[in-house]
């Protein structure tokens, strides 16, 4: 068992004293995963994934896939491992041998309808909020793994530059990058990018439109160490910027660092949206701050690629010292398309760390 994960146990089990909580039962598939990480250290690659994590530390994990079985049997000694061709079923079943016990369930928005609709789990009470709060407050163990990711995420950018040439086909751009990462001992990564021109209006999966001269690219790269995710964000010119990108680009900039400038213990993530949507108010862009161009202009990171808090408006959270999280305010520009800013950082009492030491600038790379 790493350090790390001793740790989540350890405070797992404090959280569920204090709650007067018997067991967790925590899920996760091989998208995300991250409350049932939290608990067992254990991603599925196949399939879906159940775990219940008992007070005194016992746990045991159910899985669908032999080869999950198999893989859990090596990297998590620790439990008792279950395969079960039904897994409502199975763990249904093993609830209801739980009797009176105090049972909670998490995260509820993707815990299987058929155990939240079962006369067994009728008593399990939503433990989301419980597994949440630590999930937000990083140890400083969990925070020195964000920042190791960060390193090998700005390394991966400089990889991604040398490789964005023009003729090159965006698959071509990720394979690049995703060999880099694994020789690097991180085989975990979420990617995406955009290229092209004023027409682009966000980030896809890479596909096989080619590189070209004056192209924006931009992209997300968010690889992996030890399960914790690190985000840096970037947008680049294939060629000279012109003076119209290096404009646009300027609001950007000025709204991360509008909203950076109020990270600390105790302010909000909508305080935070606010003042990075207020920038492009400011410059009649208010419109491109709404859900029809983005999505939201920042979020947490950690043993997820996009984990809560969404930094919006109205989510009213309040950022604790030791939560991890990226500010972007990436959106369409109606002058030159779509461009994205943003680095993970670290909340502390009275400000914020950033890990990534890349330039908060409009990069660009020779056509």
């Amino acid at each position: 068992m790493t350090p790390v994960h001793q740790e989540r146990r350890r405070r797992l089990m404090a959280a569920m004293a204090e709650a007067g909580c018997d067991a967790v039962l925590v899920y996760g598939n091989a998208w995300q995963c991250d409350y049932l990480r939290y608990v067992t250290d254990f991603p599925p690659v196949e399939g879906e994934a159940l775990a219940l994590f008992f007070s005194d530390g016992e746990t045991r994990l159910f899985v669908e896939s032999a080869a999950d079985a198999a893989r859990a049997r090596v990297e998590t000694p620790y439990a008792d491992i279950v395969q079960c061709d039904d897994l409502t079923e199975t763990v249904c079943t093993e609830i209801g041998r739980l009797g009176n016990r105090k049972v909670a369930s998490a995260p509820a928005t993707l815990m299987p309808y058929g155990i939240i609709r079962s006369d067994a789990a009728k008593d399990v009470e939503d433990g989301t909020s419980l597994i949440d709060r630590l999930l937000l407050v990083k140890s400083p163990i969990e925070i020195e793994a964000v920042r190791r990711a960060a390193v090998i995420a700005d390394r991966g950018y400089e990889v991604f530059m040398d490789a964005c040439r023009v003729g090159r086909a965006e698959y071509e751009l990720i394979a690049d990058i995703e060999t880099y990462f694994r020789e690097a001992g991180c085989p975990e990564n979420f990617m995406i990018l955009g290229s092209g021109g004023v027409e682009v209006r966000g980030m896809h999966p890479p596909g096989e439109r080619r590189i070209q001269a004056g192209d924006l690219v931009t992209t997300e790269l968010t690889p992996a160490v030890d399960g914790y995710y690190a985000q840096v964000c970037r947008t680049l010119v294939v060629g000279e910027p012109s003076r119209a990108q290096l404009d646009a680009f300027d609001v950007y900039i000025e709204a991360v660092e509008a909203g950076s400038a109020l990270l600390k213990a105790g302010v909000t993530a909508g305080e935070i949206a606010k003042a990075e949507n207020d920038v492009f108010r400011k410059y009649d862009l208010g419109i491109y701050c709404t859900s029809e161009y983005t999505r939201v202009r920042g979020h947490g990171v950690g043993l997820f690629v996009d984990n809560p808090p969404h930094i919006l408006e109205d989510v009213d959270t309040v950022l604790p010292a030791g939560a991890t999280l990226i500010v972007h305010p990436n959106t369409y520009h109606p002058e030159v398309g779509y461009m994205v800013l943003g680095e993970a950082t670290a909340v502390t009492e009275d400000g914020y760390e950033t890990f990534s030491t890349l330039p908060r600038k409009l990069l660009s790379v020779a056509a």
